[in-house]
C-alpha cells in the first residue's frame, strides 16, 4: 500500500479516540535516522500529529522534526552537545537515563546514553519517584543545566534539573471501556493490530490471533511466555520498541542481582521493577549459576522470590524469545521444540512453567506489504491500558460455558485460564464476549499450553504422559479435543528401508555422502557433544548421537557423519577434540565407543558399528557405519525406542514401538 487512504476503521479511531490514535506509516518516516524505541517517536507524534487532518499532520511532523533535531543527540554528536550545554547553560534533552548508586560518593549518578556521560548528578527524590531508572533505565525527556561552581571537587557539572519519563500522564480506563464498546470484535481486533504496526488485512484469523498473544504478558500478571522461530519475524519489536514497561535483555549473561535482588545494595532487580522481563536471542544467554535458574522457576510458579530474609512478591511476566537453528518440523520429528534452548533451562521442570508455546514459525517474515499505513493507537497510551487492565482477573471466564477436560493438570488449567484471560482482556476489556468468542480463546490457549506438555513428554514421559487436551460444553455435555498442529497424529510403523539400498550408500565416499545430503539412510551432526552456544560439553548433543545410532539398527542401518553441517559442507571435529583431552581421534574415538558400549551394549557396538576417520581441509569427519540389529535395541533407564524413518530419527511410544517390533523382527 502506498500513501494513505482512511478506511471505516480509521473514522471509528479518531471519533472515539481522538488525540489517542496516529498514522503508523508516520512512526517509520521518523524512525528514519532516530535511534529510539517506537513509543519514544509515538510520544511526540501523540503530542503533534494525532490529527486525521493531512493539514495538521503535515504542520505537525514540521514540529516533530524539529523537537529531533534539537533534543535528541545521536552518540557520535555528545561532545558538541556537551560544548553547547556549557555555553547555554540549559537544555532540554530526549535521552535514556540509568540511574545507580556508588557506595563511595554515597550518593546516586545517572548516565545518558546519547548524551555520553556516566556522572550526572540527579536529585534523590527523582530516583525515588521514579524507580525503573534503577532497574535499566528509561526514556525520558530531561532538563539538564551546566553548572561548574557546585561541585569542583567531582568535575561534574551536568545536573538534571527536570526529568518527566516518556509515558502517558493520564489514563481514564473508564473512557477507554466504554469506547470499546463501539467496536465489534473484528474491528478491535484489527485496531490493535494496526497498533502494534501491522496490517490485519495481510493476516487470517490465526495469524492476528498469534501477534496479539506477544502482548498477553503486558495485561496478564506473571504469565510466562516462549517464542522460538525463525529471525526476521519481529519476536522481540513488542517489547523493545512499543511499550515503556517492558524491557528486553538481548543475549549476554544473566545474574540473580540483575534479575532479584542486588543483597550488597539492596536493589530489586528487573523482576521487581517492570511489568515484562524478556530475553531476547535466549539460545545464546549465559546463565551466571544454577542459582539463576531455580530462583526463576520459582518465581515464574509463585511470583515471588526470597532474598535474604524477606519474600518479595513481584508482578513481572516473563518472556523467552528466540531463533530455532533447524525447521520446526525437523525438531518435532527428532527432537523437540525447547531444543534451541541453552543446556541450563532443557530443565522439565523449568519449561512447565510456561503458559504458552508460540509457533513463531507460522509468522512471516517481516516485509513491506506487512506494515500498516493506517491509524493505531499511541503506544504509551495503549501500554497504560494494558497496564491498567493488569489489575484485574478474568481467569474464571471460561466457567460460565465450558469446563476443562481431566487430563490437564493444575498448572495446565492455570496456564489455559491465564491466557484466555490474557485474551479477554485485551479483546474485550468492556466484559462482553460470545459464546463462540470464547470458545476461540480457549482452543487456542489449550494449543499453546499442549505444545509445551508435548516436548515435556519427549523429555520426561513418566512424568508427562498426559498430553490428550480436551474441553466439555456445560450445555451440552459434549467434549471437544484440541490438538497441536504440527504434532503427527500417529507415527508409521512399516519399516521404510531397503537393506540393498543401505549397502550401496555405505559403499559410497564421505565426499559423496556430504555432496547428496541426509536422507533416511545418512545423517549428518555439526559436533558429537561441543555445544557452540555455550561453549561446553552438551549432554543433550551426545544423546542425539546415541538416538541415531540406536535409529539406524532399528531400521535399515545408515551412515552417521560427525562435523559435517546440515547445509552439506564439512566443519571438523576440533571442538570434540578439545572435549577429550585434545587426544585427537584417538580419543574422540575411545569416548565414542565407550558412550555407544554403555548405551547400546558391547555386542552391537562391536558387530554393528564401524567408525572410521576422513580429512578435509575444514578438518577430521568421523564416519560411523551402522548396520541393522538382528534385535530390538533400546536407549536409557526408560527403555525408549528409536527409529531412523524418512530422513528423521524418531521416539515411538509404547504402542508403536511394540507394533513395529512386530513387523520388523
Amino acid at each position: 500500500m502506498t500513501g494513505h487512504e482512511p478506511d471505516r476503521l480509521d473514522e471509528l479511531a479518531n471519533r472515539f479516540f481522538p488525540g489517542r490514535v496516529v498514522r503508523k506509516d508516520l512512526v517509520r518516516q521518523v524512525k528514519v535516522g532516530a535511534s529510539v524505541p517506537v513509543y519514544v517517536l509515538e510520544f511526540l507524534l501523540g503530542k503533534y500529529c494525532a490529527s486525521p487532518d493531512p493539514f495538521e499532520i503535515e504542520a505537525g511532523l514540521v514540529v516533530v522534526n524539529q523537537v529531533l533535531a534539537d533534543n535528541f543527540i545521536r552518540p557520535d554528536e555528545s561532545e558538541q552537545a556537551k560544548a553547547e550545554l556549557k555555553k547555554k547553560g540549559k537544555h532540554r534533552l530526549i535521552d535514556k537515563v540509568d540511574v545507580r548508586f556508588v557506595e563511595s560518593d554515597k550518593k546516586f549518578w545517572a548516565t545518558l546514553a546519547n548524551f555520553g556521560s556516566k556522572f550526572v548528578n540527579i536529585p534523590e527524590e527523582t530516583v525515588y519517584k521514579y524507580e525503573r531508572l534503577l532497574g535499566g533505565g528509561a526514556w525520558s525527556q530531561i532538563d539538564l543545566v551546566y553548572n561548574d561552581l557546585e561541585d569542583k571537587a567531582q568535575k561534574t557539572p551536568f545536573y538534571i534539573a527536570g526529568l518527566k519519563p516518556i509515558q502517558v500522564a493520564a489514563f481514564d480506563l473508564p473512557a477507554y471501556v466504554d469506547a470499546r464498546k463501539e467496536f465489534s470484535r473484528d474491528e478491535w481486533l484489527d485496531l490493535v493490530v494496526r497498533t502494534i504496526g501491522l496490517e490485519p488485512t495481510e493476516y487470517d484469523f490465526r495469524g492476528k490471533l498469534l501477534a496479539l498473544t506477544r502482548l498477553i504478558p503486558m495485561v496478564e500478571r506473571n504469565y510466562n511466555l516462549i517464542e522460538l522461530g525463525p529471525w526476521g519475524t519481529g519476536k522481540s519489536f513488542v517489547y523493545r520498541e512499543s511499550n515503556p514497561n517492558a524491557i528486553l535483555i538481548s543475549g549476554g549473561k544473566v545474574t540473580v542481582p540483575q534479575l532479584f535482588v542486588n543483597m550488597s545494595s539492596g536493589r530489586v532487580g528487573l523482576l521487581g521493577t517492570w511489568d515484562v522481563v524478556a530475553f531476547d536471542e535466549v539460545a545464546g544467554l549465559q546463565v551466571g549459576d544454577s542459582t539463576v535458574i531455580n530462583m526463576l522457576k520459582d518465581f515464574m510458579e509463585s511470583g515471588s522470590f526470597a532474598r535474604g530474609k524477606e519474600e518479595i512478591p513481584a508482578e513481572a511476566s516473563v518472556v523467552f524469545v528466540g531463533n530455532t537453528s533447524k525447521l520446526h518440523e525437523e525438531l518435532v520429528r527428532t527432537a523437540h521444540l525447547f531444543a534451541d534452548l541453552p543446556a541450563q533451562m532443557i530443565d522439565p521442570a523449568f519449561l512447565d512453567r510456561m503458559h504458552y508455546y508460540l509457533p513463531g514459525w507460522e509468522a512471516p517474515k517481516l516485509e513491506s506489504r506487512l506494515f500498516t499505513n493506517h491509524f493505531g493507537f499511541v503506544s504509551d497510551y495503549f501500554a497504560e491500558a494494558m497496564r491498567q487492565l493488569r489489575k484485574y482477573s478474568q481467569v474464571r471466564a471460561v466457567d460460565s460455558d465450558f469446563s476443562l477436560g481431566s487430563h490437564l493438570s493444575a498448572r495446565d488449567e492455570r496456564a489455559v485460564r491465564k491466557t484466555v484471560s490474557g485474551l479477554v482482556k485485551i479483546l474485550h476489556p468492556h466484559g462482553e464476549w460470545s459464546h463462540g468468542d470464547l470458545r476461540e480463546y480457549l482452543e487456542f490457549a489449550m494449543e499453546g499450553r499442549r505444545r509445551v506438555k508435548e516436548q515435556l513428554k519427549k523429555l520426561a514421559s513418566h512424568d508427562y504422559a498426559k498430553t490428550a487436551f480436551s474441553y466439555l460444553e456445560n450445555d451440552t455435555g459434549r467434549e471437544i479435543w484440541v490438538e497441536v498442529p504440527e504434532q503427527p497424529d500417529e507415527l508409521e510403523t512399516e519399516p521404510e528401508f531397503d537393506v540393498t539400498e543401505v549397502e550401496q550408500e555405505q559403499r559410497r565416499s564421505t565426499t559423496e555422502l556430504i555432496g547428496a545430503g541426509e536422507s533416511k539412510t545418512v545423517e549428518y551432526k555439526q559436533t558429537a557433544r561441543y555445544n557452540h552456544h555455550t561453549r561446553q560439553v552438551d549432554k543433550q548433543l551426545e544423546q542425539g548421537v546415541l538416538k541415531s545410532v540406536a535409529g539406524f539398527m532399528n531400521a535399515g542401518g545408515g551412515v552417521l557423519l560427525i562435523g559435517v553441517h546440515d547445509r552439506q559442507r564439512p566443519t571438523g571435529m576440533t571442538d570434540d577434540y578439545s572435549t577429550t583431552g585434545n587426544k585427537g581421534r584417538d580419543g574422540f574415538e575411545n569416548w565414542l565407543i565407550t558412550k555407544l558400549d554403555q548405551a547400546v551394549g558391547k555386542s552391537p557396538t562391536a558387530t554393528l558399528v564401524d567408525v572410521t576417520f576422513e580429512e578435509f581441509p575444514e578438518g577430521d569427519v568421523c564416519r560411523l557405519d551402522v548396520r541393522p540389529s538382528p534385535n530390538p535395541i533400546y536407549l536409557g533407564n526408560d527403555a525408549e525406542f528409536y527409529v531412523r524413518m524418512g530422513n528423521s530419527t524418531r521416539l515411538y511410544n509404547t504402542k508403536d514401538a511394540m507394533e513395529y517390533i512386530r513387523s520388523r523382527w
